[in-house]
Parts: C-alpha cells; sequence; structure tokens
C-alpha cells in the first residue's frame, strides 16, 4: 500500500474545498485564456516514467480547476443543473476510497442495501407505487430507455412475443404516442429499441407545451404513451390523469419522463402539479438535477417488476447472482459505480422537509425573476410554474446578441433555446447554492445584456 495516500488524499480535499469556497468569486464559464493555457498543458506526449502523486494533483488543480465551468455554484443557471449539497461531497470521496462494483448484493453487499434504502425513500417521497422497482442508472436518457425497454417487453409479450429471444423482426407493431415537445433524448432512445422516429404518433400541444388529452389518438394494438412531467422548456406538466385514462383503457403502457418534475412531487406546494402521474407504468428522473448529488445520477422505476428484469436481465454461472438485490438485472450496466452512497447522502442530510424547502425555494426564485423581468419590459414566454423560465428581448436578432452579451460577461451562464418559432433565453433554476443575492446579480446581469442589445 502506497504510504502517501492520507496526505494526498488530505491535499485533495483542501484544494476541493478551496474550489467549493471559491464559486463565488469564480467566473461563471472559463476564461478563454484559461481554456487555452489548459489546452496547451494537455498537448504533451505521455511521459514514460512515473508522475509522482502530489505533481499530478497539483497539475490538475493548476490548470484543470480555472478551465472548469462554475455548474456547482449558484449563479449556473443553464440545463437543469443542480450543484453538489456538501454531504453528497463527502460521500462521493468516501465511495470513491472504498471502489465499489455494484453490480449485485455479491460485489457490494453495502451498495445493495444503500440501493434498497434509498430506492424505498424515494418511492414514499415521489408518491410511487410500493410494488415498483427502482433503478440507479447513469442519468434521465437511460432511465427513460430501461422504462421504454420494459415497456416494449410488456406489450410484446401480452401479445406472445417474447422479443427478448425473437427480435423485431416480424413482431407485432407497437405504436409509440408523444408529445409535439417530446424531449429530445426520447427521439434518440427509440430508435435503439426499434421504434422508429417517423412512425411516432405525435400528440398536439398547448401553448406551454403540455399534451393535448382531447387530441389523443384512439389506441389500438400494443401503444406506448410517453407524457411529461417539466416540459424541458417551460416546465410545464402534461394533463397526466385524464391521458392515462384513456391510454390505460386501450391497454397502453404509460412512460413518465420526468428528468426533474418528477421532484415537485416532494413540495407539499408543487404536488399539484404530479396530479394523476403515480398511475403511469415506469417513470424516469434525474438525481443529479434536483436532489442536487454529483454526476452522474439518474432513476428509473417500473410498476411491473417482472417486466423491468424481462429486459434487462442477465445470466453467466460466474457472476454469482441471487443474492437480495442484483442491479445487473434491472439496468443496462454490468459494472457500474455505486450511486446510492450519494443519494442516501442527499436524502439524510435534507430530509423531507429540507428536500422541499429546497424545492420551493428555487421555484419562488424563478417567478421573482419572472416578475421583475416583466416589470423591466423583458418578455417571459411561459407560465411560470416550476424552475423554468423562457425570455426573449424582442427580434431573435435582439435575444442572440443578449444572450451572447449575458455568456460574455461569465456573471452567470444561461443557454438559449428556439421555443414556438422564437429564439430565447432558457433559464433553470435547481441548485441548492443559489441564494437571493445570486438571484439579484442574474436580474441585474440580463437587463445589462438588454440594454446591450440597444447599444
Amino acid at each position: 500500500m502506497n504510504d502517501s495516500i492520507r496526505p494526498l488524499l488530505a491535499d485533495a480535499a483542501r484544494r476541493g474545498a478551496d474550489y467549493i469556497e471559491g464559486l463565488d468569486t469564480r467566473p461563471v464559464f472559463p476564461r478563454d485564456a484559461d481554456v487555452e493555457r489548459l489546452r496547451c498543458a494537455l498537448a504533451g506526449a505521455m511521459p514514460e516514467g512515473r508522475t509522482p502523486d502530489p505533481e499530478v494533483l497539483e497539475f490538475l488543480d493548476e490548470y484543470g480547476s480555472p478551465a472548469t465551468v462554475a455548474s456547482a455554484g449558484g449563479r449556473y443557471l443553464g440545463f437543469v443543473t443542480g450543484g453538489a449539497l456538501p454531504a453528497t461531497v463527502a460521500a462521493h470521496m468516501l465511495a470513491t476510497a472504498w471502489d465499489q462494483n455494484a453490480f449485485s448484493f455479491t460485489s457490494s453487499p453495502a451498495a445493495a442495501l444503500f440501493d434498497e434504502a434509498a430506492i424505498r425513500w424515494l418511492k414514499v417521497l415521489l408518491d410511487l407505487p410500493a410494488e415498483s422497482v427502482g433503478a440507479f442508472v447513469v442519468g434521465a436518457s437511460a432511465a427513460n430507455f430501461a422504462g421504454l425497454a420494459a415497456a416494449r417487453h410488456a406489450l410484446l409479450a401480452g401479445a406472445g412475443w417474447n422479443v427478448e429471444e425473437r427480435g423485431l423482426r416480424g413482431a407485432p407493431e407497437v405504436t409509440v404516442m408523444v408529445g409535439a415537445e417530446v424531449h429530445a433524448t426520447i427521439n434518440k432512445l427509440l430508435p435503439l429499441l426499434g421504434f422508429g422516429r417517423g412512425q411516432l404518433v405525435r400528440v398536439p400541444v398547448d401553448d406551454q407545451g403540455r399534451m393535448r388529452a382531447d387530441r389523443l389518438p384512439e389506441i389500438r394494438g400494443p401503444t406506448i404513451v410517453c407524457i411529461q412531467a417539466g416540459n424541458v422548456n417551460s416546465g410545464a406538466f402534461d394533463p397526466a390523469r385524464e391521458v392515462i385514462a384513456a391510454a390505460h383503457a386501450g391497454n397502453a403502457w404509460v412512460h413518465v419522463d420526468g428528468a426533474f418534475g418528477l421532484w415537485a412531487a416532494a413540495s407539499e406546494k408543487r404536488r399539484q402539479l404530479m396530479d394523476g402521474f403515480a398511475d403511469a407504468d415506469s417513470w424516469a428522473t434525474d438525481a443529479h438535477k434536483w436532489l442536487n448529488v454529483p454526476y452522474d445520477c439518474g432513476v428509473a422505476f417500473v410498476r411491473h417488476a417482472d417486466a423491468l428484469r424481462a429486459a434487462m436481465s442477465i445470466s453467466a454461472d460466474y457472476l454469482l447472482l441471487g443474492g437480495r438485490r442484483d442491479a445487473i438485472d434491472i439496468t443496462m450496466d454490468g459494472s457500474r459505480r455505486a450511486r446510492s452512497f450519494d443519494v442516501w447522502a442527499a436524502l439524510k442530510a435534507l430530509g423531507r422537509r429540507g428536500l422541499a424547502e429546497m424545492i420551493d425555494r428555487n421555484c419562488d426564485q424563478a417567478k421573482w425573476l419572472a416578475e421583475r423581468l416583466r416589470a423591466a419590459g423583458v418578455e417571459v414566454l411561459n407560465d411560470v410554474v416550476l424552475n423554468q423560465l423562457v425570455v426573449a428581448f424582442g427580434s431573435d436578432e435582439n435575444t442572440q446578441h443578449a444572450i451572447a452579451a449575458l455568456q460574455e460577461a461569465r456573471v452567470i451562464w444561461a443557454g438559449g433555446t428556439r421555443w414556438h418559432g422564437r429564439q430565447a433565453l432558457r433559464i433553470s433554476i435547481s441548485a441548492w447554492a443559489t441564494t437571493q443575492d445570486d438571484m439579484a446579480a442574474t436580474l441585474k446581469a440580463i437587463l445589462t445584456a438588454a440594454e446591450a442589445t440597444h447599444a
């Protein structure tokens, strides 16, 4: 064993703490000079001999830290990115030292037990069926894949077809219905499951991007209906109760893409947005969004455990499966990181009240910002029901100039989008670290960028 591990890890912890403590004074997006400095430093050939561990760490901090995006701080408002709660940073470091391969109970009893505990807490917190099975995956994309794969198995098995054995050639046709503003990841995943994008049935949506329940086509034969808890731009929720009732009347499987919106269930004030969603068949969300755990961590839930296991299970004598929880049987992963350590730490540290307070605070901050932007003459394009704002500065050209000016200033970072035919600035508030001072700085930065379009 390397006898320098204690001072090395202590140095890493010190450098990490210095980084986090300095987030408020760091530009939210790195300076071009710091990025170029790192590029040049990395341009050399791989060394022939060993480099002392402390020198490796020093290089990472000296050249890497200045070139990072300060997404762990309170003024990063892009891509629905949460920071990492202090307890989860510490848990992540300890879990890295443990270095557990969490594919089965035999490979890591600790990981399996933390998985069970965290999933049990999450099902109660998110008001999901007790009988559903949950699995930690790399992100909402993988969670959506798991739900859709379970749906494919269940629907085709119901039609007398074993898709895992026979494939899709000659199989009964499965119809997939999505809202017209379905998230891009669903469009990416469906072809991987053998469903062509050109064959999708796209259901019209309203002015906030919500699926129109009254425009849902008649369901005939095996059908998957994908609905959203949290539109990627507006944050709006599909009318789950009406859609799910119609879908289930036709024996369809309903899958919920709730990458960030599913967390509304944890808030007493916002829980009504989740009305009816618990009646679905599968759900996908990200813990590295609103639960604020380190990247990467998504969670898949499937009501029908046998369907998920049938779609994902593996068999090999050497794996020694059959323990109390074998994650390899309910996820795409073989070897896998033990994500539940981070999730359990977040839930334990926050408690139900703490998580609800964080979600409510972010939503209140979004409303505060929207009100003040409107008062200043900036156009807010969406109804602010959650943590998302979509704003415009007049013409598409002016909006693009304002976004460029805002990003160049590096006080905050938010990205552009195109919504309902218009160029817009998309703001997502989902970090535990975002304070009212950050909101004041955000308002000032946006208004300054808006003024620059008229200069």
